[in-house]
């Protein structure tokens, strides 16, 4: 029998803080470095910075590693991108118009950032395998192009330039699921403008 849980018994202690750059935008958390534990990974869009703070144990993290990204990162995903095992950060350059991808080179730590070209205002973007290749591809959301950018993943942690499909007005957040049970990731896509969701069927 399952324990009976209140919402009186959950409880939590006070936050913890760790410094990060300027204007800390987005975050994630995985296993960076491969010890079981969940690191922290937060992209700071003042500093033009992404800050990888490692877990340590008891859940404490060591101070911030940053690495360059593009300027004012908004949004940040982590994928194993190249099949070696580690994993690598993505991240949408919201002012730079691009997408950065650090390669992660063992012992959580990272190559400087190879970047693709996207659409203006690159929002949000997550990675998800759209073409059942088993390699992760990026998925992107333009606010100001209202459209969306697959970047298939060709080998290697490269990506092919961008296919970009319509979105409604100003698109500001992107999820990759299979909605319809044909084993085949979908894109669903918040349209900021528009007042509706979009929900783009994979026909691959």
């Amino acid at each position: 029998m399952q324990p009976f849980v209140t919402q009186s018994s959950i409880i939590f202690t006070g936050q913890t803080t760790y410094s990060t750059g300027s204007n800390p935008k987005s975050l994630n958390a995985v296993d960076i470095n491969g010890d079981g534990k969940p690191d922290i990974i937060v992209v700071n869009s003042g500093s033009n910075n992404v800050g990888v703070l490692l877990n340590i144990g008891n859940g404490t993290f060591a101070a911030q590693t940053t690495y360059s990204t593009g300027d004012r990162p908004n949004s940040v995903v982590a994928a194993d991108v190249n099949g070696d095992y580690k994993t690598d950060i993505i991240v949408a350059n919201y002012g730079s118009n691009n997408v950065g991808v650090l390669l992660n080179i063992g012992n959580g730590t990272f190559a400087a950032q190879t970047t693709y070209s996207t659409g203006t205002g690159p929002y949000s973007v997550v990675a998800a395998d759209v073409n059942g290749d088993g390699k992760p591809d990026i998925i992107v959301v333009y606010y100001y192009s209202n459209n969306v950018g697959v970047f298939f993943n060709i080998g290697n942690g490269t990506f092919a330039a961008q296919t970009t499909y319509s979105t409604g007005n100003g698109p500001d957040s992107v999820v990759a699921v299979d909605v319809n049970g044909d084993n085949k990731t979908d894109i669903i896509v918040a349209n900021f403008g528009s007042n509706n969701v979009g929900v783009l069927l994979n026909y691959c």
